[in-house]
This record gives C-alpha cells, structure tokens and sequence, in this order.
C-alpha cells in the first residue's frame, strides 16, 4: 500500500488527483493539505482521509505518509517538491516544477542527492492522444515535421479552471508554454537550438503578458509554432495539429483526428483515457518498482532550459 498526501487538495487540479487516486490498487490516500481548513477540513470527511491540515510539514512529519502528490500554486513548487524529498518523501510536483531556471536545478540537485521519486506533472506525454502518435513515432512509421499548437484561455481576472478566485497569478511561459515546449521534445526526442518568442502588454492588474507567440527548431529542423493567449473568448484550451511525414493528427485533450478530422481509436492504447490518472499510476509503479518514472524532474530539466533560453529572448 502507498500511502499518499494530496496538497492543494481542494483546488480544480487536487481534486482531479484524488478522483484518478481512488481508481488505483494498493493506493491510500493519507492526508490532505489545503490552503484553510474550512476548504480542507469537509473534503477530508467526505472521502474518508484521516488527516487534514493547513501545513505541508504537519504532512510530511507523518509515518503514515510515503509520498506527495503537490497541487499547489507554481511559485511554491521548487520550495515543497525539496521539502518533500528532504523528509524522505516520493514526491510528484504539479506542472511546471518551478516557475525560473534556477530553482528548476536545485530541486534536480536535491533529487540526485536522495534516493526517493521526483516526478514533474508534465501530463501530455501521458494523454492517450499523445501516446498515440508518441507510439508511432518509437515505431519508425512517423516523423514530425511540424507542430502547430494553440493555447487558449480567457482569464483577464485572477480566476481557476473551476471559476474560483486564484491566490496566485498563472503564467503564460512557465506554466502553459512549459506543456508543449516539454512535449514537444519528448515527441521528436531533440533538443531546440534556435528558439524564439514575443509577447504582447501585459495586464495593467496580473502584471503578466497575456499573449505570447513562441518559436523552436531542432537541429535536424522540426519545427515547433505554439501561440498562447488569456484574452480568447471562445472554445478553450490547448489544440496541437501534428504534421508529419505521412500523416496529420490533430488532439484536442484526451481525443485524436486525423488531418480529414477522422476520429482514431484510441481504446487500446493506455488503461484509461484520463490522463492525470495515468499520470498517477505511473508515479505509483515507479515506486513500487523504484525505477526512474517517465517525466523525472531530470528527463524534464532540459525543457525548463529552453523555456530560460525563450524568457531571455523576449527581454
């Protein structure tokens, strides 16, 4: 049994976690760590977990509690996922790990210094409709020439995904960027030497630009074209068309189509098709089998390098 802390439990994405948590054997959620008890405190009875708090260290002092699962603002997840390994606790930190490139390489630091899990939240290269074409690729039978991605929000108030006042202000670069730069590279399996981006004013208020236009080559010449915005008003979130060889594929979250829009089976390609699941069973069997889990806070260092390279071009 692996037994589990979820912090920023009540959050749109703790949530999630606790849902795909509660499809998997031999996992028991433990604890919950949330912003106020009065959040916490009623999802804890409801789901029958033991603990509540408001403080991650009352959590990780805990002998009932093996790892962490962090939900929690960006620019708390450097500091947690080093607490976390430093009490000797597995921990999977939300997306991204950090919000700058030094602190990306200290968590790396402390990581390489314990013997627990680290795992960065980067849940595309989970997705069945990544995995997909991530198959084929692995296969020798598809070879991206070109990904062409949209991220689209309309947050111009400090709001979550569930509609709720946030604490903390998102990120265009460090948080959505950080999705397909990351992916991107685990898909064509090279690193970006010429990169690119511009942003747009920022918001008088966030203080945060709120449209962005970001541009990478490999050195064999894929090319990446990813726009992102918090000023759309219309259908949101992240739509990537995949232009390969011989095929387009277009995902859009947990579904694929072909360039003719054909939907493709995506049944047999993972045990689920929701991706923050399969993003947790792997964190679970990567202890259970203390084997480096896919998506390492190291196999990830290397697209928060980029994202450095891509902040110093727009200064």
């Amino acid at each position: 049994m692996i037994r589990i802390a979820v912090a920023g439990a009540a959050g749109a994405f703790g949530l999630k976690h606790l849902d795909a948590l509660s499809q998997i054997e031999d996992v028991q959620v433990t604890s919950v760590i949330g912003r106020s008890l009065d959040s916490v405190q009623p999802l804890a009875r409801e789901r029958g977990i033991g603990h509540a708090t408001t403080q991650l260290e009352e959590s990780l002092a805990r002998d009932d509690v093996d790892a962490v699962i962090l939900s929690t603002p960006t620019q708390m997840h450097a500091e947690q996922s080093i607490q976390c390994m430093q009490a000797g606790k597995h921990v999977l930190c939300e997306i991204p790990m950090s919000d700058n490139i030094e602190d990306a390489i200290r968590v790396v630091d402390v990581h390489k210094q314990s013997d627990v899990i680290g795992m960065a939240g980067q849940v595309r290269r989970f997705n069945p409709s990544h995995q997909y074409v991530h198959n084929l690729i692995k296969a020798g039978e598809l070879s991206i020439q070109q990904m062409d991605v949209q991220t689209y929000f309309f947050r111009r108030s400090n709001m979550n995904a569930m509609g709720n006042p946030r604490s903390w202000t998102d990120h265009l670069l460090w948080h959505h960027a950080c999705h397909t730069v990351d992916l991107f590279m685990y898909q064509t399996g090279e690193i970006p030497t010429e990169v690119f981006a511009l942003q747009g004013p920022e918001h008088p208020e966030l203080g945060i630009a709120m449209d962005m236009t970001i541009g990478l080559k490999t050195p064999t010449g894929k090319l990446c074209t990813l726009s992102l915005s918090f000023n759309n008003d219309g259908p949101l979130g992240t739509y990537f068309r995949y232009i390969c060889d011989n095929a387009t594929y277009i995902a859009r979250y947990d579904d694929l189509v072909d360039g003719n829009e054909t939907p493709i089976d995506l049944s047999q390609v993972a045990v689920s098709s929701n991706g923050i699941e399969l993003i947790d069973r792997e964190f679970i069997d990567a202890i259970k089998t203390g084997r480096e889990p896919n998506g390492s806070f190291e196999q990830v260092l290397p697209a928060m390098k980029v994202l450095d390279l891509l902040e110093k071009s727009m200064k």
